[in-house]
C-alpha cells in the first residue's frame, strides 16, 4: 500500500495531548480485555532462542533480527515477530486452568515489513492466549471471543470520546461475520486486498475468517500464516472501515490454535514438515499443550483508530524514511 495523505488533515491533538491520550486509550483497553476474557497480565520475552521453535515465522520470508550472546556464542537468539506459540507455552508453564489465559505488552521488530499509514517496523500489540476445551474447538466458540473484544472497544471508544470528544473517531456499533471463500465468491475478479476494503466499507466492523489455506476459484491463500499456530479453519482478522484514508483498517489477528492434527496437515500443505522436529511442535504433537484460543491486537493501530489519526508514526515513535516524513510533514501529519 502506498503512503495515504488526505486532503486538509488537521490533528485534533498536539503531540503532548496525543501521548496523554495513547496513555488513557492503553490502560483503559487492556483492563477491558483482561476484565472480558479473563486474562492476567504477564511478562513476555523480546528475544527467543532460534532452535526452539518459538518465533513466529509470518510468511516464512520475513527475516528476524538476530543476534549472539557473549554468554552463549553457540546460541542464535532472534527478536519475536509474534509470541503466538511462546503464549501457548507459557499456559502450561505458569499452570493456567481451563477458561483462564495470559495478555501481555508484545514489542516486536519486523524489518522487512513495507511501511505505510498502518505498517512500521515497529510492532507493539497486546499479545493473549486462553486455555480452551476441544469442545470449544469452533466457529461458534470464536465468534463469541471476537464479540468480546469488540464490545471491549466499544467500552473503550465511548470513554475516549467522553474525555476528547472532539477528537475521537467513532466505530460501528456491531461487528459481521464473514469467510475468506465467501469474499472470493462474491468478487473473485479482486485481489484479496480488494476484497477486504469491499467487505470493510459495507460492513463497518468485520471479522474475515478461515485465513491461510487456498480458496476453491483461485487455488491460492487469502492471506499468508504461519501453518503452525493458528487452525487455518478457526482463525481471522478483525477489520474496520477508516473513513479519515478511505481504507480498511487491521486491529487484530486471532484464532484457535492447532491441534496435533491441524499442525500436521498445514505443515504439509505448507511444505515445512522439517519444523514437527522442534521442541515446540513435538510438544502438540503428543499433547503436552492445553487447547488454546489466542491473537494479537495493536496498541498503536487502536490509538490511530480511536483518535482518527492519518499515520501510525502520530501513536509511536519508530524509523521512516526521509520522503515519507517531508510528505507528512508537508500535509500536517506530525510523527513522533
Amino acid at each position: 500500500m502506498e503512503l495515504i495523505l488526505p486532503k486538509d488533515y488537521r490533528p485534533t491533538l498536539n503531540i503532548r495531548d496525543t501521548e496523554a491520550a495513547i496513555v488513557f486509550i492503553r490502560e483503559t483497553f487492556q483492563d477491558k480485555l483482561a476484565s472480558i476474557l479473563n486474562v492476567q497480565r504477564m511478562s513476555a520475552p523480546m528475544f527467543v532462542e532460534k532452535n526452539t521453535g518459538l518465533n513466529d515465522n509470518l510468511n516464512g520470508i520475513e527475516r528476524p533480527v538476530a543476534f549472539d550472546m557473549k554468554t552463549m556464542p553457540d546460541k542464535t537468539i532472534e527478536v519475536v515477530h509474534s509470541l503466538a506459540k511462546w503464549k501457548r507455552l507459557a499456559l502450561k508453564k505458569y499452570g493456567f486452568g481451563m477458561h483462564e489465559g495470559l495478555y501481555t505488552n508484545m514489542n516486536a521488530i519486523r524489518r522487512d515489513e513495507d511501511l505505510d499509514n498502518f505498517h512500521s517496523i515497529y510492532v507493539d500489540q497486546w499479545d493473549w492466549e486462553k486455555v480452551i476445551a476441544k469442545e470449544d474447538r469452533n466457529l461458534d466458540y470464536l465468534q463469541v471471543t471476537v464479540t468480546k473484544i469488540f464490545q471491549a472497544i466499544k467500552e473503550t471508544e465511548k470513554l475516549v470520546a467522553a474525555r476528547y470528544p472532539g477528537s475521537t473517531y467513532r466505530l460501528a456499533d456491531h461487528v459481521s461475520f464473514v469467510t475468506t471463500q465467501e469474499l472470493e465468491d462474491r468478487w473473485p475478479d479482486l485481489s484479496p486486498d480488494e476484497r477486504e476494503d469491499k467487505i470493510a466499507k459495507e460492513e463497518k466492523a468485520v471479522f474475515i475468517m478461515k485465513i491461510g489455506d487456498k480458496l476453491k476459484r483461485s487455488g491460492k491463500a487469502h492471506d499468508g500464516r504461519a501453518p503452525d499456530y493458528d487452525d487455518w479453519q478457526l482463525n481471522g482478522d478483525l477489520v474496520f472501515w477508516y473513513e479519515p484514508l478511505n481504507s480498511k483498517i487491521e486491529i487484530s489477528s486471532m484464532g484457535i490454535r492447532v491441534s496435533a492434527e491441524s499442525l500436521r496437515s498445514q505443515v504439509e500443505k505448507a511444505g515445512v514438515t522439517e519444523r514437527l522436529s522442534l521442541p515446540f511442535h513435538k510438544m502438540v504433537l503428543s499433547g503436552e499443550l492445553p487447547y488454546s484460543i489466542g491473537g494479537g491486537i495493536g496498541q498503536s493501530r487502536l490509538c490511530m483508530l480511536l483518535l482518527g489519526k492519518a499515520h501510525i508514526g502520530e501513536v509511536q515513535a519508530s524509523i521512516w524514511p526521509s520522503d515519507m516524513l517531508e510528505k507528512c510533514a508537508q500535509d500536517h501529519i506530525e510523527i513522533l
